[in-house]
């Protein structure tokens, strides 16, 4: 069986053959790649993989409205949490980008009505033969990236955010090769 060249370890493989590309309009679980697209920044998403699970406990399962009221008290626990990446800014981050996320919910009625928007509420398919096709970003990436940071979020930048399209389904840049490109 044929999968994207990055799916190496037992991890990403799950991660790849049951999520990676798999079109996401749940908000809780947007929320969650919002989160953890950005504790990846300077990692490797095998990091970040490892630490899911631990993500959902100290995180109070991704819930925006827990997240958004989340104390000095609250941001020292996270960052004596050994399960999770224990960066302040990264921390202080999700708990910033939970308020922005609410008033996007707010604004537009969800999230993923607001998100989706970006690509007229359909995934792009891509055609990429190799994964060195693959860019770190796109004008929709930018777009997006620059939108939410207006909204008042941050570690959203256009690499992040075409990371994020890509974990969401937002767009599908599985290699023609892979057996998931077309069930995505």
């Amino acid at each position: 069986m044929k999968r994207c060249g990055w799916a190496k370890n037992e991890l990403a493989i799950k991660y790849h053959d049951e999520e990676w590309g798999v079109p996401q309009h749940d908000d809780r679980i947007l929320f969650e790649f919002l989160v953890l697209e950005g504790a990846q920044a300077g990692l490797s998403w095998d990091t970040v993989l490892k630490k899911r699970e631990s993500y959902h406990a100290a995180f109070d399962n991704f819930d925006a409205a827990k997240i958004a009221g989340y104390d000095e008290r609250k941001r020292t626990e996270l960052l004596a949490n050994e399960g999770i990446i224990r960066n302040r800014l990264k921390i202080n981050s999700a708990v910033r980008n939970a308020k922005a996320f609410l008033e996007i919910q707010k604004e537009f009625g969800s999230f993923d009505k607001y998100i989706w928007n970006f690509v007229d509420g359909k995934p792009v398919v891509n055609s990429w033969k190799d994964l060195s096709e693959v860019p770190a970003k796109t004008e929709i990436s930018d777009a997006m990236s620059k939108d939410l940071k207006k909204r008042g979020f941050n570690f959203v930048g256009s690499t992040i955010m075409y990371a994020f399209m890509q974990a969401t389904g937002m767009v599908n840049d599985h290699v023609v090769s892979c057996f998931r490109c077309n069930k995505v």
